[in-house]
């Protein structure tokens, strides 16, 4: 009797599972694009009409980022992670080359009173998610390196302050106090998790909030910021204009919306609402069901690079994984709480969701290596 070869060898195994996608972070990434793409037109058609002409303007070239996106998902998806512990010094330099030059007149682009953006043949970059996505490569390199002496002030957390610091520095010349905000939270999530001393990260803590509140102090337009979040009724010409017809998207949504493109706050009232207010049209024109499928989605992908951190041996990728979820979760965190006047205003965009071609690029690749790594904790 002749017997038939089985095809269930490990090494075939390993291929197939190597060729999938983990399905639970692909999923809600590509609902979430595609829906970001529609809302993107819904909310910005009037404004591309008056502004370029052309009602399909953001619309197009949204798409054509999502595109560019999923490729660089697909690539980092099945480039070893690995690849960015060598290269962490590279991507450290390049971040700072360009956080240097955003600041130099005339190659930085300035726009609402800040200097954050990098011209390239017709396409604008921001240095910042860069160096946002450098200093979370840099700092699992470091933790996984020094998981011996950790806990070592001059070895453990000094040297990850001095590099959050100079990212810092430069991204506080632009000025984007949002963006260090962040970042700030991301270092010290990161060094939390690896093992940094409790002492030194809530000594850091306190003195953070001293300097930040010496900071906000200091210049006139963030003191009206805190001001108009805790009353931005006061100000509904002023200051509290973006929030108060945020809200009132909100209020008019309802349980069902008003319907895709039948939003009235987007027609001129509400500013920026295909980029930092991109959720408040979602409330308004697909209501409180359309906004619990977004947190769903939401929660899906921070529960799977959650899983993915916490079931992987390798410490590098674990703090990896690690850096690349706190950075999704806290911006999805940052944008809906200043969309529902939870938080002072920040110029944040909603990951995969707002109109902006770096932040969806960075954030594709993020995913791209959580599913990497998710890929070689089950090989």
């Amino acid at each position: 009797m002749i017997k038939k070869k089985s095809s269930n060898k490990p090494g075939h195994k390993h291929g197939v599972h190597y060729l999938m996608c983990d399905v639970k972070l692909l999923f809600p990434v590509l609902f979430l694009t595609g829906i970001g793409i529609v809302m993107i037109y819904s909310a910005s058609s009037e404004i591309a009409l008056k502004k370029f002409g052309n009602d399909y303007y953001f619309f197009q070239k949204q798409a054509l980022f999502a595109g560019l996106g999923l490729l660089a998902l697909m690539i980092c998806r099945y480039l070893p992670y690995k690849f960015f512990r060598s290269a962490v010094y590279v991507i450290v330099a390049l971040a700072i080359v360009l956080l240097v030059a955003v600041l130099i007149k005339g190659i930085g682009f300035s726009a609402g009173g800040a200097t954050r953006w990098l011209h390239i043949k017709g396409f604008s970059f921001q240095p910042s998610e860069l160096a946002r996505f450098a200093m979370i490569i840099y700092l699992a390199y470091s933790l996984s390196k020094k998981k011996d002496r950790i806990e070592d002030l001059y070895i453990g957390f000094l040297p990850h302050v001095g590099v959050f610091c100079l990212f810092a520095g430069l991204i506080f010349m632009q000025p984007d106090f949002g963006s260090i905000v962040i970042l700030a939270v991301i270092t010290w999530i990161m060094m939390f998790a690896g093992g940094v001393r409790l002492l030194h990260l809530f000594s850091s803590m306190f003195l953070v909030m001293i300097f930040g509140s010496f900071l906000m102090l200091d210049a006139e337009y963030r003191i009206k910021r805190w001001t108009t979040f805790l009353d931005p009724w006061q100000y509904p010409t002023g200051e509290g204009y973006q929030i108060i017809h945020s809200l009132m998207a909100f209020g008019t949504g309802g349980l069902w919306g008003t319907g895709v493109g039948k939003g009235y706050q987007k027609l001129f009232y509400l500013p920026e609402p295909h980029t930092d207010f991109i959720f408040s049209v979602i409330g308004e024109e697909l209501g409180l069901c359309g906004v619990l499928v977004i947190l769903v989605l939401y929660l899906i992908i921070l529960w799977r690079g959650i899983s993915i951190a916490m079931n992987t041996k390798d410490r590098f990728a674990s703090f990896l994984a690690t850096g690349l979820t706190a950075s999704i979760g806290l911006q999805v965190c940052v944008n809906m709480g200043v969309t529902m006047g939870l938080l002072p205003t920040k110029g944040l965009t909603l990951p995969f969701l707002s109109y902006g071609g770096t932040s969806l690029l960075f954030n594709m690749i993020s995913i791209g290596i959580l599913m990497n790594i998710g890929v070689a904790q089950n090989s």
